[in-house]
């Protein structure tokens, strides 16, 4: 049977490296798939990795119809599996269609995503994915927060201090030279307003 699986966790928990993993395993096995992200570090029309990974993938955008997209490559075959990334960024709607290709078509999903936003707040395609799928597996990579407590939140820095106000989405990178960045923290330390740059003590 066909599974709608959502792989989720916080920024550096591995979520992309697992997706490449898993694309090439099932591949290896001689089975045929698409790769789907959005907003990737690398940019438009690729899934990387922090480790320095990278494949080509298609890019979702807000119009995008995932029944469509499956159609259209029907002509060089069946497709036995779609790896999703970046899934929080998905619509509600998208999700959907994913729910169905499991459903009507028999075709696996794997989706790879964060949660909740910089406010904590879910994203709109992670809510409907923790409502639809099959199955939500925890990576159990854990990112550690500055102090060395497992990392639990995801934090968005303006020159190193953590902001709470702005849009949800705002593509940024965990490099230090980005104004805009993100960075990963325990809850005391979220709830607390407490970055690397203004909570480590000073060497």
């Amino acid at each position: 049977m066909a599974e709608l699986v959502f792989f989720s966790g916080t920024m550096d928990c591995g979520k992309s490296t697992l997706a490449l993993q898993l694309d090439y395993n099932h591949a290896a096995r001689g089975r045929r798939g698409l790769i789907f992200t959005r907003d990737d570090r690398a940019g438009s029309g690729a899934l990387s990795s922090r480790l320095g990974l990278r494949v080509a993938a298609t890019e979702v955008q807000d119009t995008t119809d995932f029944a469509a997209e499956v159609d259209e490559r029907a002509a060089d075959g069946p497709l036995d599996y779609l790896v999703c990334d970046e899934a929080q960024f998905y619509t509600a709607a998208q999700v959907e269609q994913l729910a169905r290709l499991v459903d009507d078509r028999g075709i696996d999903v794997f989706a790879f995503g964060i949660l909740s936003d910089f406010r904590t707040a879910l994203f709109p395609g992670s809510r409907r994915l923790i409502e639809l799928a099959d199955r939500v597996e925890t990576l159990q990579v854990q990112a550690l927060c500055w102090c060395g407590a497992r990392a639990t939140h995801n934090a968005r820095t303006v020159d190193g201090l953590m902001v709470t106000a702005g849009d949800q989405v705002v593509v940024g990178d965990t490099r230090r030279e980005r104004a805009v960045g993100y960075e990963v923290l325990c809850r005391k330390h979220h709830m607390q307003q407490q970055t690397s740059a203004t909570g480590l003590p000073p060497r």
